[in-house]
């Protein structure tokens, strides 16, 4: 893949000239003459620059998206003469959230290597944005999580609804919520725990009109007392205090045997989808459609009905 293009990715990526030098190995002064031979290529300001960095001009973000096109389909090129020399079946690489995984990914994949011994399995567990990001870096084909509201159709991604479930509240069993109906306005007297961490970078994958909307409530960076990728350090945080523990309503069994139990919400709850997203270029592959077929039955087998 071209230089330049890569430089790019690798500036939009980290939001700053110095980050993306240290990522690439390179000097910043090196960088930013590449990065200005690139918008005079163009013809048009890719970067709006600023004390605090740099972010995507309009011309930027329609670059950042097609050079991402042009890189994974280099690098599924790659990896497909890689598998035909040494004639490896077609690996697995896919995202997840911590409760599609517990649910039912971790059973699904070791049958899918009983099927295929020879495919290597690469499974990515974290927050939804995340997983995103590394999809449409192409280190992963798809990836299991909620529906995202108010992402942009320039990412070129589908979403495959697979069941209807809610954000329920868990805290230890001694816990003054426990044991009876709660309001809202009860629970957020506690402090919150999240699993999953905010990432501005992120920010690019909404739509610009509903921007600033969007990335306060996903982000809300305000309104938690602990945050962290981990869903073991988020447990075990919960279980030492009385903060209260965020987290879809699934995994109320395996919580209850960690110590952790589900307050009881007043008000119905609000439904959300969860599902699989894909990137729609690669839908039709045979590959693909398989594994969200094998995913769709899965999910149908053991989680809550989509309607």
């Amino acid at each position: 893949m071209d230089k330049l293009l890569s430089q790019f990715l690798a500036v939009a990526d980290a939001g700053t000239l110095s980050g993306a030098a240290t990522a690439l190995l390179i000097t910043q002064p090196t960088l930013t003459i590449n990065m200005r031979k690139l918008e005079e290529h163009i013809g048009a300001p890719l970067f709006e620059r600023s004390s605090r960095g740099v972010t995507l001009t309009r011309y930027g973000e329609t670059l950042y998206e097609n050079a991402r096109l042009m890189q994974r389909l280099y690098d599924n090129t790659l990896t497909a003469i890689i598998d035909q020399q040494h004639g490896a079946e077609r690996g697995l690489a896919i995202g997840s959230g911590y409760s599609w995984w517990n649910m039912f990914l971790r059973d699904l994949i070791v049958r899918y290597q009983g099927e295929f011994p020879r495919a290597p399995v690469q499974v990515s567990l974290g927050n939804q944005l995340r997983l995103m990001d590394q999809m449409l870096s192409g280190d992963i084909s798809m990836f299991l999580a909620h529906e995202i509201d108010g992402l942009s159709p320039n990412l070129g991604t589908d979403f495959v609804p697979l069941t209807r479930v809610y954000n329920a509240f868990f805290v230890h069993a001694g816990h003054p919520l426990a044991g009876a109906p709660r309001t809202q306005a009860e629970i957020d007297r506690y402090p919150r725990v999240i699993s999953s961490l905010a990432e501005s970078r992120h920010d690019r994958f909404f739509d610009p009109s509903r921007r600033r909307t969007r990335v306060e409530t996903v982000f809300d960076r305000t309104h938690f007392a602990f945050r962290s990728n981990s869903l073991a350090a988020c447990v075990d945080y919960t279980l030492a205090t009385d903060a209260v523990l965020i987290h879809t309503h699934v995994m109320r069994d395996i919580f209850a045997a960690d110590g952790l139990v589900e307050i009881i919400q007043r008000q119905d709850p609000r439904p959300a989808i969860a599902g699989l997203y894909v990137l729609k270029d690669r839908r039709g592959e045979d590959r693909i459609e398989d594994l969200i077929d094998r995913i769709s039955h899965a999910a149908k087998a053991t989680l809550p009905p989509l309607q």
